[in-house]
């Protein structure tokens, strides 16, 4: 165990990086500090308030809000991977991590926004057969299949998660050491190798295009085929309580596969690392903060459980 850790120091000689953060503009430390921890502050309440809230309400025990419960802890989860840091560039002249330390952090943000990716595709999946088969949603989203396709995000994630840091980890480093990004992400660390990145960028395009282009087609096929679904419905309250229920979901995928996209799926040579930053930061802190308030606002379940929350919390201090 201690020579394959040797093994994997002596890869690189850069012991540690410096990330170089989101500006280097000194009057904008201040407002972009309060304003991202707003933004955290915002995002672990209203994540951990609708995982709470799923948990403590029976009828919100259903496979779709199974689904959004564990988005929430993605949500959660990948946002403290990078967060901290980010916030830290924001007083900190020099901010600096480790190369052990940037490879893990490399690993659990590939592994849990890759398993987002797969989350929202399963929700499409449970929304499809929600909407279009409704006698056979109880038998066709059993527990067990629930709990297969759970299983199913987590491992593409673990696989992901895997190719991305086990090619990183191949690479040296040799003097460069700032890394002109908020975080350790894949391309702002390829810029800095002394070695070849052939195979990276290969591995790269490959995972990020499968990841990204598979979901994207069953996504847009699930909703496709609920709209036609929708539209054949005759009652319009029934099109529109089938549509709100929809709505959220393609904003929420939307919004993630967009950025995220624009972020990956182009050429290195095209673009500033600027508009990478700026791109970044819609799928890394909007779409987490956003996701609790697009299921909340627009679902009268969760409202609802909510207010029967409240009235026995407040019942109960009485």
């Amino acid at each position: 165990m201690s020579e394959r850790r040797m093994s994997l120091e002596n890869a690189s000689s850069v012991t540690e990086f410096i990330l170089a953060g989101l500006t280097d503009q000194a009057e904008l430390q201040l407002p972009l500090f309060l304003l991202f921890m707003w933004t955290y502050v915002i995002t672990i309440v209203g994540n951990m308030g609708l995982i709470i809230l799923i948990r403590m309400n029976s009828q919100l025990h259903t496979p779709m809000y199974y689904f959004l419960f564990n988005l929430s802890f993605i949500d959660l989860c990948y946002f403290s991977v990078f967060t901290p840091k980010m916030l830290m560039n924001f007083v900190l002249t020099k901010n600096i991590i480790s190369y052990s330390g940037c490879m893990a952090q490399l690993y659990f943000y590939c592994f849990f926004v890759i398993s987002e990716i797969y989350m929202f595709t399963i929700m499409a999946y449970d929304r499809y057969v929600a909407i279009c088969n409704p006698l056979l949603y109880n038998v066709t989203m059993s527990n067990r299949v629930c709990s297969w396709l759970l299983g199913g995000v987590y491992v593409m994630g673990f696989v992901g998660a895997m190719a991305h840091t086990g090619c990183m980890l191949r690479l040296s480093f040799c003097d460069a050491n700032i890394i002109n990004h908020y975080m350790c992400d894949i391309l702002p660390l390829l810029q800095l190798s002394c070695t070849s990145t052939y195979v990276n960028e290969l591995v790269v395009f490959i995972v990020v295009g499968i990841n990204l282009i598979v979901p994207s087609v069953a996504i847009f096929t699930s909703y496709a085929l609920i709209l036609s679904s929708i539209l054949s419905i005759s009652s319009t309250e029934g099109r529109s309580k089938a549509f709100s229920t929809c709505s959220s979901h393609i904003v929420a995928a939307a919004l993630f596969f967009g950025s995220a996209s624009f972020m990956y799926l182009k050429p290195s040579s095209s673009g500033s690392v600027d508009q990478d930053k700026v791109s970044s930061i819609f799928y890394t802190n909007v779409g987490p903060m956003l996701n609790p308030i697009i299921y909340s606002l627009r679902n009268k379940d969760v409202q609802a459980a909510l207010r029967k929350t409240l009235k026995r919390k407040i019942f109960s201090s009485t």
